[in-house]
C-alpha cells in the first residue's frame, strides 16, 4: 500500500481513502456523486458526467492560493455526512487536502480519485464500450 507521502502532517490523523480512476468509473455509474475540487474555469473545460462543482481554492496566485471558505458547508448542501462519493482534481493533490478536511469535518465515506480528472479521461478512453 503506498504510503501517505510527503506533504501530509501531523494533524492529518487519517489515511485519505483513495480509488483509482476504473474504481471511480464503476461508483459513478452505480450513482454515486462526484465533487470536482477545481475552480469553476477548469470545470467548465470539461468534468465528470453528475459532477458538482465545488472549489476547494478560491483563487491560486503567486502570492498563495486562497481556501474557499465555506468548502465543508457546500459539501454538506449535496452530500450526507455517510453518503458515499468521489472527490477529484485536476492530478490529485488539492482533492488529497479536500478529503482531509472532510474526513476532519466527519465525512465518512468520501474517496480521492487518484490521478485526478486526467487519470479519469485517460481510463475512459481505454475502457470498451458497455452495453445498456
Amino acid at each position: 500500500m503506498a504510503s501517505a507521502g510527503a506533504g501530509t502532517s501531523s494533524s492529518d490523523k487519517k489515511q485519505v481513502p483513495t480509488i483509482d480512476a476504473d474504481q471511480a468509473h464503476a461508483l459513478l455509474s452505480s450513482g454515486h456523486g462526484y465533487i470536482d475540487v477545481r475552480m469553476r474555469e477548469d470545470f467548465d473545460k470539461g468534468h465528470a458526467p453528475g459532477a458538482h462543482n465545488v472549489p476547494y481554492y478560491l483563487s491560486v496566485t503567486p502570492q498563495g492560493k486562497e481556501k474557499n471558505p465555506q468548502f465543508e458547508e457546500e459539501v454538506a448542501a449535496l452530500y450526507g455526512k455517510d453518503d458515499v462519493f468521489i472527490v477529484g482534481c485536476n492530478t490529485g493533490n488539492r482533492s488529497r487536502f479536500a478529503i482531509t478536511d472532510l474526513l476532519n469535518a466527519g465525512f465518512k465515506n468520501a474517496m480521492n480519485l487518484q490521478g485526478g480528472y486526467r487519470s479519469f479521461l485517460q481510463s475512459a478512453n481505454q475502457q470498451p464500450a458497455q452495453q445498456q
